[in-house]
């Protein structure tokens, strides 16, 4: 069995486990752009994709958080999408994305292929905003479980955008985590909600390993927008300060394929 990951852009990285690929959040847009998100929320992008489209593999999987965020789904993302056999999202994504199928929170999808065994996708629930604002708002967003035969130390665990909130808590006790890739940069709109979060910091980060016990710690999410308000120079700090945390953690290189077996 062999596993890797390459992170591309934003959220969007390919896990490669025995040759089966799998692309998360695809964003593959060049920088520069201004994006509307919905709700008066605005962006621009600020870092190109570490690949481009065309020197992407050929894709088995597409594993989405959500469809309503650019920083999740940008045009090149969605174009590339359309080529890949499966893709996984939220039950509103699977309404407007031709072929996909959708989740609820815990619910599982079997795929078969002969690369890896019993490969199974869950859906994690997530909150992707302050908890004073209200979820349609945002749209639903959910994260994933990853699990096949082969895995000797747990599962692999995708957040999703969130904050951290009580559904992370019982990820934990549902599952024994081996790896956690998780979508940081605590992405606020001020001139909407003031310093309310989106997505995790670093301090809902050491909320999470806590409940999580988990051997490796990816972050992702965290660099390429201008909605991040902590920056990777402050994220990485904050790690550092941590013992347990900076131990655990594994900070990729952009377009640099790395082994976690």
């Amino acid at each position: 069995m062999k596993l890797s990951i390459t992170h591309i852009d934003t959220a969007c990285v390919l896990l490669d486990i025995n040759g089966y690929k799998i692309l998360t959040d695809p964003t593959l847009d060049a920088a520069g752009h201004l994006y509307y998100h919905g709700s008066g929320t605005f962006s621009r992008k600020t870092e190109d994709p570490a690949l481009p489209v065309d020197k992407l593999p050929a894709v088995d999987l597409v594993l989405l958080s959500h469809h309503q965020h650019k920083d999740n789904f940008d045009r090149n993302g969605q174009e590339f999408t359309k080529t890949v056999p499966t893709v996984i999202s939220t039950k509103p994504a699977a309404r407007t994305i031709s072929g996909a199928i959708g989740l609820d929170d815990w619910e599982s999808y079997k795929i078969t292929t002969q690369s890896v065994t019993n490969l199974t996708i869950t859906a994690t629930p997530a909150q992707h905003h302050p908890w004073w604002v209200p979820e349609f708002l945002v749209g639903k967003v959910i994260g994933f479980i990853i699990a096949f035969d082969e895995q000797k130390n747990g599962v692999i665990y995708i957040s999703g955008d969130t904050v951290y909130f009580k559904g992370i808590a019982e990820v934990g006790r549902r599952y024994k985590i081996d790896v956690g890739i998780f979508h940081l940069g605590s992405v606020q709109f001020r001139y909407l909600t003031g310093f309310g979060q989106y997505t995790m910091d670093s301090n809902d980060l050491l909320k999470a390993v806590k409940v999580l016990d988990m051997n490796k710690i990816i972050p992702i999410h965290h660099k390429g927008w201008t909605h991040f308000k902590q920056t990777e120079n402050k994220l990485k700090e904050a790690i550092a300060r941590n013992e347990q945390l900076h131990n655990k953690t594994l900070f990729l290189t952009s377009g640099v394929q790395t082994p976690l077996i």
